[in-house]
């Protein structure tokens, strides 16, 4: 019942390593003869070729859509390598464009622009449908969407969950624990998944905490053209996901609904009567209303 599959980003660090590496190796024979450095003949199979090759592989392999996901860094290696991915024959291409600032005093309008620069040469060179899976640390995101939606970008998801670390007390180290969502984390999506829908031509991907049918009913209710699971597969297994579409087809025969088309969108921030749903008034109130939620914890 899975619609498509997102393959594992191929990262730019990814890319680095191995020139870096094949670059070190190949310079340990500079002072011997020509004819030894036969042994690099092929210069043009060095960095991520596996990654490209598994693509290729897997394309062959499955009936549904393959979807192939970019994390790069530098202008050139995005262009390079989106059109690398493409040639493998994949359907799309999802472009992970988190960026972690390094220095304090670089202007947010830089970063941003930087990015819509790098999205409007890739969309001239590409074919295929090209998605991004935006971070939720932008000062307005929808004012981001907005703009790379003008582009002509053909989805977004929202959002991508980042590596967080943490540090061992006992060892005085930072490690790197392999954080898998939790259900609570998908109102963020939810929030921004409503308020986007319908006011931008892409379609909206939402992604993190979707662990069950009804949290996926819920997105297909915010607004959403599709949805990603990842830690529930990881936690529950292959299985969960027919468990998840029997679940909405339950939903969707005990309310009547015949089509997801029917369901979608209808609590999107467009349809929704209250203009404040989505404002800091319903902090306010949840502030001045407290006593339900602390009756709620005593029970």
């Amino acid at each position: 019942g899975v619609a498509a599959v997102v393959y594992k980003s191929l990262f730019e660090e990814q890319i680095q390593l191995e020139s870096l590496q094949l670059k070190e190796i190949s310079e340990e024979y500079d002072d011997r003869h020509a004819e030894m450095t036969d042994i690099f003949p092929t210069m043009q199979h060095s960095g991520p070729k596996e990654h490209l090759l598994a693509l290729q592989k897997a394309k062959k392999a499955i009936k549904i859509p393959l979807i192939a996901s970019l994390n790069a860094v530098n202008k050139n290696t995005w262009i390079e390598y989106a059109k690398k991915i493409e040639d493998t024959g994949v359907d799309a291409v999802e472009l992970n464009m988190y960026y972690s600032p390094k220095e304090i005093e670089m202007e947010p309008s830089i970063i941003e622009n930087e990015q819509i620069e790098i999205l409007k040469e890739i969309k001239k060179v590409l074919s295929i449908p090209v998605s991004v899976k935006l971070s939720y640390f932008y000062t307005n995101p929808l004012s981001i969407i907005y703009k790379m939606d003008k582009i002509g970008v053909n989805g977004f998801v929202l959002f991508n969950r980042l590596f967080e670390p943490d540090i061992d007390t006992l060892q005085e180290d930072y490690i790197n624990p392999f954080n898998l969502s939790n259900r609570e984390d998908s109102r963020l999506p939810l929030r921004f998944t409503a308020i986007t829908y319908d006011n931008i031509k892409a379609d909206i991907c939402a992604s993190t905490g979707i662990y069950t049918g009804e949290d996926v009913i819920k997105m297909l209710l915010a607004g959403a053209s599709c949805i990603q699971c990842v830690g529930t597969l990881y936690k529950n297994g292959i299985e969960q996901i027919g468990k998840m579409l029997e679940q909405i087809e339950k939903w969707m025969s005990s309310k009547g609904y015949g089509s997801i088309e029917n369901i979608r969108g209808r609590l999107s921030k467009k349809f929704l009567k209250d203009p404040f749903a989505f404002s800091r008034n319903q902090y306010v109130d949840i502030l001045l209303n407290k006593e339900p939620i602390i009756k709620e914890r005593e029970m």
